[in-house]
């Protein structure tokens, strides 16, 4: 086959490639003129929030050969975590102590357990909540203050939460509703249609995530490890088609 053969066939595939594609479009223009269609698009709304609640937890221990020497120890640790808070102008009322914790420490050897109790463990655990965030937070840091005094305190990284999700949540849903209206009204449009009324809406679950983060869940998420969040809003609208 020679040269000119050769682009003869490359023109004909080309146009023939053309028509098909002409084909194509102008059968979905035309699907999506009927009155029966719909045009199924998500919309969503994303706002920045700095978390107005704070939740912080630590706890002591002890273990000592006789329960009343770990009663003994755990009373004087927790002694001096209630003085630390209290130095810090923590308000009692927001200290939560519950019961103190018992264990046992059993024997056990090849054959099992022995019945022997080796020693008693206690832990008295705590917790703080505040919607003094930034303070909190600080003295959440600071508590290795009290590892150097000699308390064996364990301290868990504050839950960082947003307590004003219903107050946006109106809003945010307008504002997803109106970005799908806007996608739709784009499509039908280029489609050389006008959208109608809404055939269906379906709400989506509310991501709030660390600031910037691109995680998502069918199930929604609840970050409360970032001070800075985001919430993300997320709307699915069908509109007939005119």
């Amino acid at each position: 086959m020679n040269e000119r053969s050769s682009q003869h066939w490359g023109i004909l595939g080309l146009a023939v490639a053309l028509v098909i594609s002409s084909v194509i479009l102008g059968g979905a223009i035309g699907n999506i003129k009927r009155g029966n269609d719909t045009i199924t698009v998500t919309g969503s709304a994303r706002r920045p929030i700095r978390s107005n609640y704070i939740v912080w937890r630590g706890s002591v221990s002890s273990q000592q050969p006789t329960m009343q020497a770990a009663y003994q120890d755990v009373k004087r640790y927790t002694d001096r975590v209630k003085a630390y808070l209290k130095q810090h102008r923590v308000p009692e009322n927001i200290v939560t102590l519950p019961s103190v914790e018992t264990d046992q420490i059993e024997e056990y050897t090849d054959r099992g357990r022995t019945g022997r109790i080796l020693a008693y463990r206690l832990t008295q655990r705590f917790e703080v909540r505040s919607d003094q965030v930034d303070s909190i937070a600080a003295l959440s840091r600071q508590a290795a203050e009290l590892i150097s005094d000699g308390v064996p305190l364990m301290s868990f990284p504050p839950e960082y939460l947003f307590t004003k999700l219903a107050d946006v949540r109106v809003e945010m849903l307008a504002e997803a509703t109106k970005d799908a209206q806007n996608r739709a009204k784009t499509i039908a449009e280029s489609a050389g249609c006008k959208i109608g009324p809404v055939r269906n809406a379906r709400m989506g679950v509310f991501q709030i995530t660390a600031r910037n983060s691109t995680e998502v869940s069918d199930y929604g998420i609840y970050d409360t490890s970032s001070l800075d969040k985001d919430i993300t809003a997320v709307v699915s609208l069908s509109f007939s088609v005119k």
